[in-house]
């Protein structure tokens, strides 16, 4: 009997102390949440100045080196075989100096064949000019005598007087004045064929001028200043010729960078701005260069652009440009590919925020200001960009406080306990 009292007693004392711990607890969780419904929730958030400034923007394209120009010779299967090469690989040639010569023996022969020709048409007009001055001064003395037969006085038919002296006439000698006639016919037709042989003459001259002129094609001169980069002296031709070239000269002028750019990037780069160059194969290091040419007409590969991520999936349209380098262009070389910085400058001062500052809701860009400690949600235009900050066109002033990362929770008009400030 005793050891069930003891254990009543002490089931007793457990319950009441259950019953004590239940109701503590009720009592700290109504005033728990006594105290959440009469105090401020704990707000922290960090906060920067939107300052004014001229933004930079940086864009990123790639390219290739490539000469200023070159010139690449192809054989010509009409010429035939070339019989002398005039330079050699990595020399320096100028405009206009001799490249290789084609055998012209073809054309020697032609040449000479054609000037002998000449010299006989020649030999025959200066005989037909003799003959036509001949006939000329026949003719001349033909009129001369019948003009003076025509003046011979008549013989008298009475006897002459006694103890008068004969009269003195002198002998003209008769020329018909068919004679005449028939001289200036024949001048008339040498005339007529000096006039063909003359032309003859400047047909061989210009044949001769032909054959000279094919003579001096044969002969292949640098069409630029520049470094022979290839002589391929064992290039196999066919009818149609050869797939390579027999001379590859290059431009010394220093090198340029082409390349492709989307048609996002190509809006906003434009000739004349300056550009950093830095080639793949030598790391930490960069060149000057300066934006020559955007063209405004697509790529032509014929294709329809290039898929970027983050687009939508949709083609992207590609045009060239080409950049200058102002740096001495000595250790580069023909088809490195490099990577280039252009630096784009605002259009004007204007606010600029962090970029984790902003909030995509639903395409509407979204910040947070905090105003008197209660935050304020703003709807914003923005700018132009660089890796860190975008301009504010809309929406932010000059040094109100931005917060720079939002985060779920936040709504307009939250009160804000706590901010830290970050320059």
């Amino acid at each position: 009997m005793k050891k069930k009292k003891v254990l009543v007693w002490i089931l007793s004392i457990v319950g009441l102390l259950v019953i004590a711990g239940g109701a503590a607890a009720f009592f700290l969780k109504e005033k728990s949440m006594a105290s959440v419904g009469n105090q401020v929730e704990e707000v922290n958030v960090t906060v920067q100045k939107a300052k004014e400034q001229e933004l930079i923007e940086t864009i990123l394209v790639t390219g290739e080196i490539v000469p200023e120009g070159e010139q690449k010779v192809f054989l010509n299967p009409e010429h035939g075989e070339i019989s002398e090469y005039k330079v050699e690989e990595n020399k320096a040639v100028k405009a206009g100096d001799p490249l290789f010569v084609y055998d012209s023996s073809k054309l020697d022969t032609e040449l000479a064949r054609a000037t002998r020709e000449r010299d006989l048409i020649q030999v025959r007009a200066k005989t037909e000019q003799s003959q036509i001055t001949a006939l000329s001064k026949r003719i001349e003395a033909a009129k001369k005598n019948v003009a003076a037969q025509k003046a011979k006085p008549k013989k008298e038919t009475s006897e002459t007087k006694e103890g008068a002296e004969p009269e003195q006439v002198e002998e003209v000698e008769e020329v018909p004045q068919e004679d005449v006639n028939q001289l200036t016919n024949e001048k008339v037709q040498m005339e007529l064929q000096y006039e063909n042989t003359k032309s003859e003459i400047t047909a061989a001259n210009e044949r001769i001028t032909e054959i000279t002129n094919q003579k001096k094609d044969m002969t292949v001169v640098s069409k630029m200043d520049g470094i022979v980069v290839k002589v391929n002296k064992n290039l196999a031709t066919t009818e149609t010729g050869a797939s390579e070239p027999v001379i590859h000269i290059i431009s010394n002028k220093p090198y340029k960078v082409i390349g492709t750019m989307s048609e996002f990037d190509a809006v906003k780069i434009q000739q004349g701005q300056e550009v950093i160059v830095r080639p793949k194969v030598y790391k930490d290091r960069e060149w000057k260069g300066v934006v020559e040419s955007v063209s405004h007409f697509p790529n032509n590969d014929g294709g329809g652009g290039e898929e970027f991520p983050g687009m939508g999936g949709g083609n992207v349209t590609m045009y060239p440009f080409k950049v200058g380098i102002t740096d001495d262009t000595s250790e580069l070389r023909q088809g490195f590919h490099v990577s280039l910085e252009v630096r784009i400058p605002g259009a004007e001062i204007l606010p600029v925020i962090p970029h984790t500052a902003i909030l995509d809701e639903g395409g509407v860009a979204v910040v947070y200001v905090l105003v008197d400690g209660i935050l304020q949600r703003r709807e914003v235009q923005t700018g132009s960009m660089n890796d860190e900050f975008i301009q504010v066109t809309e929406g932010v002033t000059k040094d109100e406080l931005v917060v720079v990362t939002p985060y779920e929770g936040l709504h307009d008009g939250m009160e804000v306990t706590s901010f830290d400030e970050v320059e």
